[in-house]
């Protein structure tokens, strides 16, 4: 495992996934990530590369030729070497070369990197197309966060706040069978109570996002998401019908993609929500998490 501190927090990194696994608060003493337990969910920040969410039938097409890819893509499952570290920056690393070709025609590099500054930390993901034409792809973050923090809360104490982009109107989506679907339209976003109804038909979905806060109510502790520029963004608990109850976590998932519409063609370059990306072009986005 790979450590940053500072006078703030402790954050935990691992080089399978380029993984964040633990985030610390020294003077507030919460441990803010989810613990990653299988019983609910076993991973606790994946990067979702190179698709976001489930494809139909799990297959797309491109160049006349079909391929299969599994729900959230395959970065989340490679190891990952140290590009660079020192006290409150790490990067990681991954070549592609030929490992994925046969699920995804692209050679490419990831460079991961996370950076504290005080209460905060910043992750910033480089993808360089290193494959000798236009490259697609989508790619998106998965960060799970303790509901509730502190013994004595539950879950309904915790409210999701949203900040829209300037200007922009808000698009909400749902899942139909792990596929899109626009549900409406809409001017502002009310905060929203957690409760386990929420995640009954699996995440909810917003466009146009600059923001989102999920707080205590008894504490005033939690995280904020600044996700500035990110076309859209998932909130996710795993949710189990037989008792109608959540997992003890809530993800917010900035995302530069989305899963496939229930009307897709299939074709990869048609993805709604997918980047291209020119042969020796480099795409860069970053999103910051304060712990509150």
């Amino acid at each position: 495992m790979i450590i940053l501190e500072n006078e703030e927090l402790k954050a935990v990194f691992s080089k399978s996934g380029a993984e964040l696994r633990e985030v610390f608060g020294k003077k507030t003493g919460l441990n803010y990530m989810w613990n990653g337990d299988s019983t609910y969910w076993g991973r606790v920040s994946p990067v979702l590369f190179p698709i976001v969410g489930r494809l139909k039938r799990d297959q797309y097409k491109l160049d006349g030729k079909s391929y299969h890819l599994s729900q959230h893509g395959f970065l989340r499952d490679v190891e990952f070497s140290i590009h660079q570290q020192d006290a409150d920056h790490v990067s990681f690393v991954f070549e592609s070369s030929d490992a994925f070709l046969d699920v995804y025609p692209y050679r490419f590099q990831a460079v991961i990197h996370y950076t504290l500054s005080g209460q905060s930390l910043n992750v910033r993901w480089e993808i360089h197309n290193k494959h000798n034409k236009k490259m697609y792809f989508s790619i998106g973050a998965h960060p799970a966060f303790n509901v509730p923090l502190s013994s004595g809360e539950k879950a309904g104490d915790y409210t999701l706040t949203f900040t829209p982009a300037p200007g922009r109107k808000v698009t909400q989506y749902e899942l139909v069978d792990s596929l899109v679907r626009e549900k409406d339209s809409l001017n502002e976003i009310e905060p929203i109570s957690i409760q386990a109804s929420l995640f009954q038909n699996d995440a909810f979905i917003y466009s146009q996002i600059d923001r989102v806060s999920l707080t205590s109510s008894q504490t005033g502790h939690g995280v904020d998401v600044n996700l500035t520029g990110f076309p859209f963004v998932g909130i996710w608990s795993s949710y189990n019908r037989d008792r109608s109850t959540m997992a003890p976590f809530v993800c917010i998932e900035p995302w530069y993609g989305i899963a496939d519409t229930v009307n897709t063609t299939g074709n990869l370059n048609e993805k709604m929500g997918i980047n291209e990306l020119e042969k020796g072009g480099c795409f860069e986005a970053d999103y910051t998490i304060a712990f509150i």
